[in-house]
């Protein structure tokens, strides 16, 4: 009986350790995620306002630009996986795996190669685990991207669609992430960033019942949409990352959340299996003194 109280106190003692880090993790989670959100809206006005410019670009010119153009003459695909450095946020980085995966299998079906850029040390681990090639990966940002790294990242796949076919360039650019919805709904989305496909302007007002400005272009509209359209595939890329931000700390606060119920319910019965062992061994004591006294009566 001595030794099941020993194991008990043990588990409790070792639980409530576990439940103290899920705590600390949780309160961490839940201090930062209130800065990603304010990051996502912060940088709803700019990716708007270029998005008009684009589309305002696109009404007053002949688009025919190297990023707005099929290319058929290969079939190399980039597809990039946005996921997290770190666990302990539940289904969130397994989730972008599980539709990156999805992709991968569609693509190549189609008959496409598929050349894979993945962010966060979970998507590295996974594809090194499997010995898959990886054809570039960026990691330690994940749940505070900078738009230094999405630059970098932004360049890195331009490049890579815009070199020549005959020497390795890409034709098309799919993004795999992780839309932030709310603190208790986040979904995997597939995007096709390249090639873009811009729509004419509005006319009169736009979806935000907001005047559409007048654009004067200086040199001409082809010049500035050379200009325009890098910038828009940086913007939606680092978009793409405070998104993706935002669910993983919201994920791991949620994971973490349950896990300290999960520990407060084991201290509870180990706590109660304790004392059943302790009243136990007090009633075996009892017994083997009542039975001592009588043999010695007798």
């Amino acid at each position: 009986m001595a030794g099941k109280q020993r194991y008990y106190r043990q588990r409790i003692k070792s639980t409530q350790a576990l439940k103290k880090i899920f705590r600390a993790m949780e309160l961490m989670a839940a201090s930062r995620i209130a800065r990603a959100r304010e990051s996502v809206e912060a940088a709803g006005p700019y990716s708007r306002a270029i998005t008009r410019a684009v589309s305002a670009v696109a009404g007053h010119a002949d688009i025919d630009h190297p990023l707005t153009r099929e290319r058929p003459e290969t079939n190399r695909t980039a597809v990039l996986l946005v996921t997290a450095d770190r666990g302990m946020a539940g289904a969130y980085s397994a989730s972008v795996l599980r539709e990156g995966e999805r992709l991968i299998k569609e693509l190549t079906e189609q008959g496409q190669e598929v050349q894979l850029y993945v962010t966060g040390r979970r998507a590295v681990s996974y594809y090194t685990f499997r010995r898959r090639e990886l054809a570039g990966s960026w990691t330690g940002f994940s749940d505070a991207p900078t738009a230094e790294v999405a630059a970098e990242i932004a360049s890195t796949l331009l490049e890579a669609f815009l070199t020549d076919p005959s020497e390795g360039g890409v034709g098309q650019l799919h993004v795999v992430y992780t839309h932030f919805v709310n603190m208790v709904t986040q979904t995997p989305r597939v995007i096709r960033m390249l090639p873009l496909e811009v729509v004419d302007a509005p006319t009169g007002e736009d979806v935000h019942n907001e005047p559409v400005p007048l654009y004067e272009f200086e040199p001409s509209a082809e010049v500035v949409l050379d200009a325009l359209l890098p910038q828009y595939v940086r913007s939606r890329i680092h978009s793409f990352l405070l998104q993706s931000a935002a669910s993983e700390l919201a994920a791991r606060q949620q994971a973490m959340h349950t896990a300290t119920q999960n520990a407060e319910d084991l201290i509870r019965n180990f706590t109660r299996l304790a004392n059943q062992a302790r009243q136990a061994e007090i009633t075996q004591e009892i017994s083997e003194i009542v039975s001592g006294a009588d043999a010695l009566a007798s």
